[in-house]
């Protein structure tokens, strides 16, 4: 109970830990996480197509939005029939919010995980280095996050594909029974990025794995002196 009370009131903020690799790859990995998540969560884009009928000079824009999660069956649109003030509804075609969700996910909880050994860095430093257990947990958990950002970012990378093709104003033109061209195309740079910040949070997740391994017992220091057992004399 002591040992409990001294380490959740033993806080001492010390920024030392940010000079290093340790540390300052750790906030990289904090920026990087927030700019993946925040990039496709809360994403919403608009494809447009002209409807132009016969005798009318004047083209009629329809849009067609959609948005994160990317459960496209679900965004109707209204697509006018030519027929006085009659409209078809139509949806969007797919569903491509598990590579979405799944992306998001796992940058929400490389958020808390950096915010927390963050924390723990920067204010219980002696505790994280007081026992072999927090470097090897550190570890395993940072690889597991580089092999989630890999997978999680390929598969977003494979939906944001799919995404781009069903959002296709050209797509979205052979649905449409009336005389339709293509319009103005959704923006899709945001995604984009997205996705090059899931490939780089796999580099600074992985490459940083060799800098945790580093504080545990389990590297070896090679500039450490070899030891000699008591009572042999080392040889000549």
């Amino acid at each position: 109970q002591d040992n409990l009370t001294r380490t959740m009131f033993g806080f001492s903020l010390n920024l030392g830990p940010l000079k290093e690799p340790l540390g300052f790859i750790r906030v990289l990995e904090w920026v990087f996480t927030i700019f993946a998540f925040a990039t496709t969560g809360g994403y919403s884009g608009t494809s447009h197509i002209t409807v132009t009928c016969s005798g009318s000079k004047e083209g009629i824009d329809v849009k067609a939005q959609f948005g994160y999660p990317f459960r496209l069956s679900a965004h109707p649109y209204y697509v006018p029939t030519c027929n006085g003030s009659q409209t078809t509804l139509t949806f969007l075609q797919g569903d491509f919010s598990s590579s979405a969700e799944f992306f998001v996910c796992v940058g929400v909880f490389g958020f808390l995980y950096c915010t927390a050994t963050l924390v723990l860095y920067l204010g219980y430093q002696n505790v994280y280095r007081q026992t072999t257990r927090g470097p090897i947990i550190d570890l395993v958990v940072t690889a597991a996050f580089a092999f989630l950002w890999l997978v999680s970012s390929s598969a977003w990378g494979k939906g944001l594909t799919d995404v781009k093709g069903a959002t296709d104003p050209t797509y979205l033109e052979m649905w449409c029974r009336a005389v339709c061209k293509a319009g103005e195309y959704p923006s899709l740079g945001r995604l984009n990025a997205s996705v090059i910040f899931g490939f780089l949070n796999l580099i600074l997740w992985a490459g940083n794995c060799w800098f945790i391994y580093k504080e545990t017992p389990l590297h070896k220091d090679p500039n450490q002196p070899a030891t000699v057992d008591e009572g042999v004399a080392p040889e000549p």
